[in-house]
């Protein structure tokens, strides 16, 4: 009956270049994940401290760029959220396109384990959070806030349990999240996005045509498609559609080819490989940490034990840390149970328990949907609580539930 079952991502080889891009992808995600906990704490001090003043002026200060009658003028928080999140969502097409094309993803046997486990990590939580908030039309309006898992933030508490985490369980958390991050891009296209202005969603097709024309004329240097990019970006922003979809866009319009695309005389690397890697280390670095430290300042003054028992905390702490779990675990085991998947190579049930914990962590999507989907500050601020209490209980009961079941391992070489 084992025969059946189809291989897992540990369990298909991979080539060495593949494995070296996996090892540089955890490191700088186990890495910027510790510096995302570091901006997350700074900003909580910066709101509750007699910094505050100084950190509300600097998320409030306007900043506008003229170019002509083009005129884009935001506050500092949104220039952040619209501007700086879309190079983060360039970033995660590169690696799903990737991860689809030659790694990870590429083939069913490969996609089926964490494409059901992150589908059911994504259904139960709104499920708990519907639960809990339908009677309130503008509540269930962050409704998607406990669906993503933060893969940085997950990898960086992993990284403190060092030898003890099997690499399987390191390929299907980052392929799981992947996933997840797919989902919550259809999500934002779909259920956060306004008022659309014809006009300008006629440039951005124009300008997606362009990118589409150079992609099959075989045309591999990059700077075309960033500046088609920048002018998508531009007219996504002014067409009532989320800004960062230009990112997630123009990422799946770079080209990515196995062979024939050298960069120099001696490295192959596809175009879409190439600005991945440049990008990788400014977004786990710089990009993400800035945004953690722009919307991660609750000020807690007016906040008591009992506001995190409201409705929206309580449904998103619960859909994270309760339903992300039961959805992972679940669909693991049952596809287990069915004979459609394994379990990767060095995990059982406990040790795919903690990895369901870990999932729990939202943070980063979490934010930035709870951005988009509440202008109401009192939701808001419900929303930021909910989402940073997740995170530390998730946090917390994954890693210790993990050094509680993996065995210590020796290091090797």
């Amino acid at each position: 009956m084992t025969e059946n079952i189809p291989e897992t991502p540990s369990r298909r080889p991979l080539s060495l270049r593949a494995l070296h891009a996996m090892a540089e992808f955890l490191r700088l995600e186990a890495a910027g994940g510790i510096l995302l906990i570091g901006a997350a704490v700074l900003a909580m001090i910066a709101a509750n401290s007699p910094l505050e003043e100084f950190y509300d002026s600097f998320l409030e200060m306007p900043v506008q760029v003229r170019v002509g009658d083009l005129d884009i003028a935001k506050p500092a928080l949104l220039w952040i959220n619209d501007g700086l999140m879309a190079i983060f969502f360039l970033l995660v097409a590169l690696e799903i396109k990737r991860e689809a094309l030659t790694g990870q993803l590429a083939g069913r046997s490969r996609l089926i384990l964490p494409l059901i486990c992150a589908g059911a990590g994504v259904v139960v939580p709104a499920l708990i959070f519907y639960s809990l908030n339908h009677a309130d039309a503008e509540a269930m309006r962050g409704w998607a806030v406990p669906t993503a898992t933060d893969i940085a933030f997950a990898l960086g508490v992993l990284a403190l349990l060092g030898s003890r985490v099997p690499v399987g369980m390191k390929l299907l958390l980052s392929t799981i999240a992947v996933v997840d991050d797919l989902i919550a891009i259809v999500i934002i296209a779909l259920f956060y996005s306004h008022g659309m202005s014809v006009t300008a969603l006629a440039w951005a097709g124009a300008a997606l045509a362009l990118m589409w024309l150079l992609n099959r004329r075989g045309v591999t240097a990059l700077t075309p498609y960033l500046l088609l990019g920048v002018f998508l970006w531009v007219c996504v922003l002014k067409s009532g559609v989320h800004a960062t979809l230009a990112g997630v866009a123009t990422g799946l319009m770079i080209p990515h080819v196995d062979k024939g695309n050298k960069i120099n005389d001696e490295v192959e690397h596809s175009p879409l490989e190439h600005l991945e890697h440049a990008l990788h280390p400014w977004v786990a670095y710089a990009i993400l940490p800035v945004f953690a430290f722009a919307n991660a300042g609750l000020a807690l003054g007016d906040l008591s034990p009992s506001s995190a028992l409201a409705a929206v905390p309580l449904g998103i702490a619960l859909g994270l840390v309760v339903g992300k779990p039961i959805g992972i675990v679940g669909a693991a085991v049952g596809m287990r149970a069915l004979g459609w998947a394994r379990f990767p190579e060095g995990m059982d049930l406990r040790s795919m328990i903690g990895l369901g914990l870990l999932c729990g962590i939202g943070f980063t999507m979490s934010l930035f949907i709870a951005s988009l989907g509440y202008r109401d500050p009192v939701n808001y601020d419900g929303a930021v609580l909910g989402v940073l209490c997740a995170s530390v209980i998730a946090a917390t009961l994954g890693y210790g539930w993990l050094r509680m079941v993996l065995p210590a391992r020796d290091r090797v070489g």
